[in-house]
């Protein structure tokens, strides 16, 4: 069973890695005399789209809903495709760098001057989302159905798995952290942080839809975490907590007259959110980009001629990639592991309760 298991790893991600190259080669090269762009390439992977590319297709994209205001209040919906190529639809259209919008869907005022119009629409990114929300309740529910039909009996198979996994978090994170008490009643935030993230790092490493979106490598998304930490930690505070970031318990020099300690304290209360959105956008944007070089260096050495060099650097880039597919998902869950581990750490120290002698 276990040499199976190995086996099918194995092949996944041999799979993956290979679908990622073609799907990079796919993407890009559309014209045979075009030359490959890697810097252009790396980015329009990585960045969020209007619409969903689909690799071994004709279309190559799925289009998304676009969804914007004009300057004069009214609103506008239609679909990505209408601005494929350029074109132009009920005067919107995708900006370029010398709109100062690239990318992004800029309107046209009769007198010519172009604006940025209130934009709502589902990217790629928010789709995205969408769907990781829905694999993360299509995770979870089986394992409370499994407990409000079965009582305390073990699960097995997938749900057992799962099972394993919350009991892990739960008992060797939240619960050794906070205690029975309080862990209870800020488990179903951490462990719904937890999945979300661990789900979206593993989603953005496959290419084909519905995966295949950098989620927890932008920022936007990493930064919504880390607020909801930061209100966990600050609206659940007690009254010791605020009293030792205003008056701490240190000698009167170092609060008054000049308030060194308390500016220190009330400064870290913003450091510690920022630097749960850093750690976790810089580690899986950086996973996600080096995988993107190592395969780009094979379409690279295509172009600058010699079909063994080219061939050789195709054997090494696949198996670095392979090796960074390997560490990517032991990142996924990491990451995920180190965001619960350091948002329930600064729960705890805000729950800190005044101790008498």
């Amino acid at each position: 069973m276990k040499k199976h298991s190995i086996l099918i790893i194995s092949i996944t991600l041999i799979v993956l890695a290979a679908a990622t190259s073609i799907a990079l080669f796919d993407h890009t090269h559309h014209d045979e005399n075009a030359r490959f762009n890697a810097k252009e390439t790396i980015f329009d992977h990585l960045v969020d789209h209007y619409s969903w590319e689909v690799p071994f297709s004709h279309s190559h994209h799925i289009p998304l809903p676009i969804i914007v205001q004009d300057y004069e209040g009214g609103w506008h919906c239609f679909m990505s495709s209408r601005l494929s190529h350029g074109e132009m639809h009920e005067g919107f259209r995708i900006g370029t760098e010398e709109d100062g919008f690239d990318g992004k869907v800029v309107g046209t005022k009769p007198n010519g001057e172009v604006y940025r119009p209130l934009d709502i629409s589902i990217t790629k990114n928010v789709a995205a989302l969408l769907i990781t929300v829905i694999v993360v309740c299509l995770c979870l529910f089986p394992l409370v159905r499994w407990y409000k039909n079965n009582g305390t009996k073990s699960p097995r198979g997938i749900v057992g798995a799962i099972e394993m996994l919350t009991c892990m978090i739960y008992d060797d994170v939240i619960k050794s952290i906070l205690g029975p008490v309080k862990g209870a009643r800020f488990a179903p935030y951490l462990l719904t942080a937890f999945y979300f993230i661990f789900i979206s790092n593993l989603m953005g490493l496959m290419v084909i839809f519905p995966a295949g979106a950098n989620l927890t490598g932008n920022l936007a998304i990493t930064m919504v975490l880390a607020i909801c930490t930061f209100l966990a930690v600050n609206i659940f505070g007690t009254k010791e907590y605020w009293k030792e970031i205003f008056w701490p318990d240190v000698p009167m020099f170092l609060k008054c007259p000049l308030p060194i300690m308390p500016f220190i304290e009330i400064f870290g209360v913003f450091t510690k959110p920022i630097a749960l959105m850093v750690r976790l956008f810089a580690n899986m944007m950086g996973g996600h980009m080096i995988v993107l070089v190592l395969l780009s260096l094979i379409f690279i050495f295509k172009e600058m001629g010699g079909v063994a060099v080219a061939g050789g650097t195709t054997v090494l880039s696949v198996g670095f990639s392979l090796f960074m597919y390997i560490i990517d998902t032991l990142v996924s869950y990491i990451q995920a592991y180190v965001f619960t581990m350091l948002s329930t750490i600064f729960i705890s120290l805000a729950q800190v309760e005044h101790h008498h002698e």
